[in-house]
């Protein structure tokens, strides 16, 4: 029986009650088992072997179900006042499943009963959680003026106009699917299917959920896609609607058949001459123009300017002025109520550092500074840095 079934040695014969610490657990044994250690052991034995050890030791403390908060503080306490360097608290049936449990009811008798000692509190566990979450999870919707953009693009011939809608701190809320010369009932579907999906994100549907059910569905049209600069085929329209959301809210950059670092100008790996990267290099007026593409004109109505400030010197700034809304979250400016935002524009005098900067890539320099000569000459070496002026590793060998 002790061997076997019992599952503790407490009451077996021809055993000291003296000697049954040593057999001690973190928690009661078998049906009839009563000893365990306590909390505060656990803390005691850590604490022992702290002063022989640099860091912090890798140790659980155990704590009965019947723990309350003040016996969790106690802990903490116990642990700073013997000096712990980490303390991890762990209350026997707290999570909805668990290797071992001590909770065993008194008329659990049969073995099948045993195993399924865990689930009475596994059940009310999750009542409590699907109430809270009932209750958190109301309907969170837009503000009637939003922000988002609008994307076309041919899948497998057919176009497709995505538009979404975001709230204030820039989440997605809603999402439209326009088509273009499909059929009434193809494209009603859609449109129902986008404002399903935005009345999910409103309540609180993970956007990343979404994204895992739809994207790699397969049905048509489907093929190559034209006019998106990331992705290059899809499966189906929902897989390119889902994969171009991933990308631009998630930052989903494995779905993805461009990847970002590719359409920067100085992007190396593909057999570019430095002319070549040197050329297409973004100009400086095309830059400065670029500043008005972060703010959509009519969402401010209008009221987005871009200004060339400064003298005719080495580098000129330009500032883009926006009077927001009282519901944007850019702040007003003092006085006018406008709200500045400055861009330094690179002239013909930053061409020179663009050129060192492109051919420090080429050559895999990191841009951190050596810690032995000081020097910006740091490259990748497996999992650590190694500087060519030196020879000193970030500390590999």
């Amino acid at each position: 029986t002790y061997c076997c079934g019992a599952m503790t040695v407490e009451g077996a014969p021809e055993l000291d009650p003296t000697h049954l610490s040593v057999f001690d657990c973190a928690n009661p044994c078998g049906r009839t088992g009563t000893r365990a250690l306590s909390w505060t052991s656990h803390i005691h034995m850590m604490a022992a072997a702290q002063p022989f050890i640099s860091g912090a030791i890798s140790k659980t403390i155990n704590m009965p179900n019947a723990a309350t908060i003040t016996d969790c503080q106690e802990a903490y306490q116990l642990s700073w006042q013997l000096g712990l360097k980490a303390t991890a608290l762990y209350r026997d049936s707290s999570k909805l499943s668990q290797p071992l449990s001590a909770l065993v009811s008194e008329d659990e008798v049969e073995e099948k009963q045993v195993e399924e000692a865990a689930v009475p509190a596994s059940a009310i566990a999750e009542r409590v959680v699907e109430a809270v979450a009932r209750e958190a999870h109301e309907r969170e919707r837009l503000p009637h003026r939003r922000k988002g953009y609008t994307q076309k693009a041919v899948v497998g011939g057919h176009k497709v106009y995505l538009r979404t809608g975001e709230y204030d701190d820039g989440r997605l809320g809603e999402m439209f699917i326009d088509m273009h010369k499909e059929g009434a009932a193809f494209r009603s579907l859609m449109n129902n299917f986008a404002i399903a999906v935005s009345i999910g994100l409103q309540y609180g549907v993970p956007l990343e959920e979404f994204v895992e059910a739809f994207t790699f569905t397969r049905f048509e049209p489907s093929g190559l896609v034209e006019g998106n600069d990331t992705i290059r085929m899809a499966t189906s329209i929902l897989d390119y609607v889902f994969r171009e959301l991933a990308i631009s809210y998630l930052d989903r950059n494995d779905l993805a058949h461009v990847k970002p670092e590719d359409l920067r100008p100085d992007s190396v790996g593909k057999g570019e001459r430095q002319s070549e990267i040197m050329a297409a290099a973004t100009p400086d007026a095309e830059r400065a123009a670029g500043l008005q593409a972060l703010v959509s004109p009519g969402f401010v109505r209008g009221r987005l300017r871009v200004l060339d400030g400064g003298a005719a010197a080495a580098t000129a700034t330009v500032t883009a002025e926006a009077i927001p809304e009282a519901d944007m979250a850019l702040p007003a400016a003092s006085g006018a109520g406008q709200a500045g935002v400055s861009v330094g524009v690179a002239l013909s005098a930053e061409d020179g550092r663009r050129a060192q900067v492109v051919e420090a890539r080429i050559k895999g320099y990191e841009g951190d500074p050596c810690s032995e000569c000081g020097n910006f000459t740091l490259v990748r070496n497996g999992t650590c840095l190694k500087c060519d002026t030196c020879g000193g590793t970030s500390g590999c060998s």
